[in-house]
C-alpha cells in the first residue's frame, strides 16, 4: 500500500464535511466568475421597430476572455455586451462556445458596423469586426435575421452615449 492506512478518528465525518464545504465554496466562486458582473437593458432600433435585450456586461479582461464560453443555452432576448473602449479593431472566436451566436459589432456612435451571423460553435476561426468597434453584442444565433437587424441600425445603450 502506497500511503498506508488512515488513522481512525471520531472526527473523520466532520473533517470530510469541512473539506466538501470548502470545495463547494471554491466551485461556487469559480462559477460566479463565469457570469458577467452587471446586467443592463439594451435596445436596437431597426426598420421593423425597437427590439429590447437584457445583456450581461463584459468589461474586464477576464469577462471579455470568457464571454459566453461553456454555456449550454442562451435565452431569446438575452445576450452579452463586450466593452472594448476605446473604439478599436476587434477579433472574436468561438472556442469553447457550445451554442451558435450572432456577433453584432457596434461603432462608438451606436451604429452597427457588421454582423457575423450563426457563428460556428467551438471554431477557432477569427471573426473580425471589419473596422473600428467599441462594443460587440452576442445573442443567440438567428436573432439578427429574425428581427431584421442590419448594419447601420442604431443600438441604444450607455456604452455608446445613448439612453
Amino acid at each position: 500500500m502506497l500511503f498506508g492506512r488512515l488513522p481512525k478518528s471520531p472526527n473523520l465525518k466532520t473533517n470530510i464535511r469541512v473539506v466538501l464545504a470548502v470545495m463547494m465554496a471554491l466551485l461556487a466562486a469559480t462559477v460566479t466568475n463565469v457570469v458577467a458582473a452587471e446586467i443592463q437593458p439594451l435596445e436596437i432600433v431597426t426598420k421593423s421597430g425597437v427590439h429590447v435585450f437584457t445583456v450581461e456586461m463584459a468589461k474586464t479582461e477576464q469577462e471579455r476572455a470568457t464571454g459566453l464560453m461553456y454555456r449550454k443555452e442562451l435565452a431569446e432576448g438575452r445576450g452579452m455586451l463586450f466593452d472594448f473602449s476605446p473604439e478599436q479593431p476587434v477579433s472574436m472566436w468561438m472556442k469553447n462556445t457550445f451554442i451558435p451566436l450572432d456577433m453584432i459589432f457596434i461603432r462608438s456612435d451606436g451604429r452597427i458596423l457588421r454582423i457575423a451571423e450563426n457563428t460556428e460553435p467551438h471554431s477557432e476561426k477569427i471573426i473580425s469586426s471589419g473596422g473600428l468597434a467599441k462594443g460587440v453584442l452576442e445573442v443567440i444565433g438567428g436573432t439578427a435575421r429574425k428581427y431584421g437587424i442590419q448594419a447601420g441600425d442604431r443600438v441604444a445603450h450607455p456604452l455608446f452615449g445613448t439612453r
